[in-house]
C-alpha cells in the first residue's frame, strides 16, 4: 500500500462507485426510454419501473451517506480521546465535524498545535490537509 498523503487520500468504493451506481443510472435511464417506447396499456407498469429504479438510486446513495455519517461519529470520537491522551484535557468544542475529520491526518507531534491553530483561524477541511506537515494515513475510511 502506498504512503497516504493530500493529493491520494480521497476513497473510491469501487463496487458502489464503478459498479452499482452506473448500473442503477443505466436502470433508470433504461426505464425512461421504456415508457416513450411503451404501448398505452403498458405504460403504467412502464412508469412504476421508473418510479422503482429512481426509489432505488436514492437509497444507494442515502445508504452511502449514512455510513459516511456514522463512521464521521465514531472519527469524532477516535479523535476527542486521541487528544485527551496528548494533551490530558477535552477538544475545544468550537472545532467542526469536518475540522475533525481533516484533523486525524495529522501526526501525533503536531496534532496539539494544529488543533489549537484550527480554532484559533476558523481553518477549512482543505487547509488544516494542506497544513499537516507530517500526514497520517487513514486506511479504513468506508
Amino acid at each position: 500500500m502506498s504512503k497516504q498523503n493530500y493529493k491520494n487520500h480521497s476513497k473510491f468504493v469501487p463496487a458502489f462507485h464503478f459498479v452499482i451506481v452506473p448500473l442503477l443510472l443505466f436502470v433508470f435511464i433504461g426505464s425512461i426510454v421504456n415508457v416513450f417506447h411503451s404501448e398505452p396499456a403498458n405504460i403504467y407498469s412502464a412508469s412504476l419501473l421508473v418510479a422503482l429504479s429512481f426509489a432505488t438510486l436514492v437509497l444507494a446513495f442515502i445508504v452511502r451517506g449514512s455510513v459516511l455519517k456514522v463512521q464521521d461519529r465514531a472519527i469524532r470520537a477516535e479523535e476527542n480521546f486521541r487528544y485527551y491522551l496528548a494533551a490530558g484535557k477535552q477538544q475545544d468544542s468550537r472545532l467542526t465535524m469536518s475540522q475533525i475529520i481533516a484533523l486525524r491526518f495529522a501526526g501525533d507531534d503536531e496534532y496539539i498545535g494544529l488543533s489549537k491553530k484550527v480554532v484559533d483561524e476558523n481553518m477549512s477541511a482543505k487547509e488544516i490537509k494542506l497544513a499537516i506537515q507530517q500526514w497520517k494515513g487513514d486506511h479504513h475510511r468506508a
